[in-house]
């Protein structure tokens, strides 16, 4: 049971995560277009929206601890599967998102593309994911 005073945070963190995904996905269709400075505003504030997230994420875990997962069959191994390569990622993607920020802010256009070719799939990735965990451990299966 989630005390009430936090209940709030894990639609919050989907919600940061889905707006991470949406300006990762902005930013790709801007760079492609051309649009240098539009591109840097979307990614920046990608940063800035994963970065609140996990924020909001370490401190909801260190105030309530972890939340059990109450799927039975089939969800079971589909939502771990999912959790488990999402967690990873996410740990990979921090210091690889702030390479590619840098490389970026520095007009290193060729090391920021070379980089930004893993880093953006893999962002995207656990932005994504991030939201199915929210759904499936708080919405479709929070009343199994």
């Amino acid at each position: 049971m989630i005390p009430e005073q936090y209940a709030f945070f894990p639609a919050l963190n989907a919600t940061l995560n889905g707006t991470s995904a949406v300006l990762l996905l902005t930013g790709r269709a801007l760079i492609a277009r051309g649009r240098i400075a539009a591109h840097r505003a979307c990614m920046i504030a990608a940063v800035i929206a994963s970065a609140l997230f996990l924020g909001c994420y370490l401190f909801f875990h260190f105030k309530v601890g972890n939340i059990l997962f109450l799927g039975q069959g089939w969800s079971r191994p589909v939502y771990f599967t999912i959790l488990i390569s999402h967690v990873t990622l996410a740990i990979l993607i921090v210091p690889l998102a702030i390479v590619t920020l840098r490389r970026g802010l520095k007009a290193r256009y060729d090391k920021h593309r070379a980089i930004a070719r893993w880093t953006w799939p893999l962002w995207m990735y656990v932005s994504v994911t991030g939201v199915i965990v929210y759904f499936m451990l708080y919405q479709w299966f929070a009343h199994s």
